[in-house]
């Protein structure tokens, strides 16, 4: 199984979407004849998927899958190959067979997302040692069952999905022997890269962390009789990490680059059409623009605040000192800043809201190991019953003497740009419209990305910015700065062209980010995902170059409301397509 299949399955923005078979379109959508036949066509693709990736079909409500567990069987790779050859011709035939232009748009969609998981599997298998995370994998698993959103009585499935997990169902094998094989049948083929050091070790070291957070989960509900499940696969997942240790670790590379090959397939997969080189000098000169309009807003707040210097980084500084948010106040911060920005949107008709309000939730301690940045949960996409996405803002603790430990995320200045991008009008509602408004699998899932979505995050950020309090706009900038930041150093790095020391040096001192913040930052480029952070700056600019079309095209008759409600009905759409149907649909529609 490719990383690609995997990414498909992984919920969040760090991860991707899960898969699901379904009948006819997603979520709420209505129904309409090209979206039904369009859909037929992905279901193809999704039932060879789910075979593969069960935990996640049910994680997009699909009946009857609940406790079924991920494929670690013998000839995984191949496996998983001989089957997206076979629906690729399903999809080449019925290429040639429709006519409806949207059907043909989401044939090439499914056709390409196909072929791009061939590639990664063909790739993964001739150049990486297989490694897997199991802790996370397996914490996954349960808590795609258990939450709050899910009917209760599908809790009881986790249970199950443990002992299929731990090996004790007949017909299974624990998960924790059939990664080791899958891993120890390549320990002798010549020139595999294993994975990263640094990575495992961190993977060992939040591990008891998921462990934990297993138990946390199923003693917070009112099942009964899984103890003796869950410590058999609890000692399991332990011997496995033990495994890893001595057989993986060893094997582990020094140097966090992947090979060349493996880093421009990254970067595709994450919906960057570009060269690493065209990336660095486009982020550079994106940077010192974004620079010099920090430097000539921070001394306006600091007149306006008493601060005694004008440095954009001083500035900062002062405002998470003077701003710090406790933990136990974060929630009801961060709701009051929603509530605030709906009301600019509102105001200034900038996109059309949902009647509901959006979910804002704290995550636990384990879901803060798994992911601890803020990021969206998203619910099943297939039939939604009214769940919808949160906002998830990662646990804060407290020292000894009872004050809290701060980051990046939790001061006033920052809430803002925050909140409207994983929240409104970013993210939540990007994702809201899926599940209200409706659009083909193919548009839902399978053309997801980072480029188009974080793309659109990113943008939410620029279209509210103008009407915030100074110092949030300020931040705003600096969350831009950041991100083409992103878009120059993940190649640099993975070029060899920049050290990781010096590329944290300059997060920390000339994009005053937290040494928390910028650590993640260089792993994130390094070895957790690379490639995906040069995806959000990439998709801004895309954004924004179409918009100055429309404007270009409209002038007068340009609607900021009309153009980004169209965007958000089109769904995930890859840039390229997005701009088809804007210039060919929307453009001529507005026309008076």
């Amino acid at each position: 199984m490719s990383k690609r299949m995997l990414d498909w399955i992984r919920v969040g923005f760090c991860a991707a979407l899960y898969l699901a078979v379904c009948q006819g379109s997603v979520a709420l959508a209505k129904e309409v004849d090209w979206v039904a036949t369009s859909n037929v066509y992905s279901n193809m693709v999704l039932e060879e998927l789910a075979k593969f990736t069960p935990e996640g079909a049910g994680g997009l409500g699909v009946d009857g899958l609940d406790e079924e567990i991920i494929d670690l069987k013998a000839d995984l790779a191949q496996r998983s190959i001989d089957s997206l050859q076979r629906v690729r011709q399903k999809l080449a035939a019925g290429l040639k067979k429709e006519t409806h232009p949207k059907v043909l748009q989401d044939l090439e969609i499914l056709i390409k997302a196909v072929d791009d998981n061939i590639t990664s599997t063909e790739l993964e298998r001739a150049h990486m040692l297989p490694y897997f995370n199991l802790n996370q994998t397996i914490f996954g698993g349960v808590r795609g069952l258990i939450d709050p959103q899910i009917e209760r009585d599908r809790y009881a499935a986790a249970v199950v999905r443990m002992e299929k997990y731990a090996g004790l169902r007949d017909g299974y094998e624990p998960l924790v022997d059939l990664a080791r094989a899958r891993s120890a049948e390549r320990f002798d083929v010549d020139g595999l890269v294993g994975p990263y050091k640094g990575e495992v070790l961190q993977d060992l070291e939040r591990g008891e962390a998921m462990i934990a957070g297993i138990e946390e989960l199923l003693a917070g509900t009112d099942l009964q009789g899984w103890e003796i499940t869950y410590s058999a696969l609890a000692a399991e997942m332990r011997d496995y990490n033990e495994w890893v240790r001595a057989e993986i670790l060893p094997r582990a590379r020094e140097d966090y680059r992947l090979p060349p090959a493996m880093y421009a397939d990254a970067l595709k997969n994450w919906g960057v059409d570009e060269k690493p080189k065209v990336l660095i000098e486009q982020g550079s000169k994106g940077y010192m623009d974004i620079r010099n309009e920090m430097e000539a807003l921070a001394p306006l707040i600091a007149a306006k605040l008493g601060y005694d210097t004008n440095d954009y980084r001083e500035v900062i500084a002062l405002l998470k000192r003077d701003g710090a948010i406790d933990g136990d106040k974060l929630l009801d911060h961060y709701h009051a800043i929603l509530g605030e920005l709906e009301d600019i949107i509102v105001r200034e008709k900038l996109i059309t809201l949902p009647e509901r309000e959006a979910g804002i939730r704290i995550a636990t301690a384990a879901e803060t190991a798994a992911s601890p940045a803020p990021h969206l949960d998203i619910p099943r996409l297939i039939g939604n019953t009214g769940e919808y996405p949160f906002f998830v803002i990662p646990q804060l603790t407290q020292n000894d003497d009872g004050s809290w430990v701060q980051t990046d995320d939790t001061y006033v200045a920052g809430s803002w740009t925050l909140t409207a991008h994983e929240a409104r009008p970013g993210h939540e509602l990007q994702f809201s419209s899926l599940l209200e408004g409706g659009v083909s699998i193919a548009r839902a899932i399978f053309a997801f990305n980072s480029a188009n979505v974080e793309g659109w995050g990113l943008y939410a950020e620029a279209i509210v910015r103008p009407y915030l309090p100074l110092q949030a706009q300020l931040i705003t900038l600096q969350y831009r700065l950041m991100r083409a930041g992103r878009m120059f150093l993940d190649p640099m790095l993975n070029l060899g062209l920049i050290s990781p020391e010096q590329a944290k040096q300059m997060i920390i001192e000339d994009m005053a980010v937290g040494e928390s913040w910028a650590q993640n930052e260089v792993e994130r480029y390094t070895y957790r995902i690379p490639g995906q952070a040069t995806a959000y700056y990439y998709g801004y600019g895309k954004m924004q170059a179409l918009r100055t079309q429309v404007e270009l095209a409209l002038r007068d008759d340009f609607n900021p409301l009309a153009f980004h409600d169209f965007v958000l009905a089109q769904g995930l759409l890859p840039p390229e397509v997005l701009k088809e149907a804007v210039m060919n649909e929307f453009v001529p529609s507005q026309r008076h």
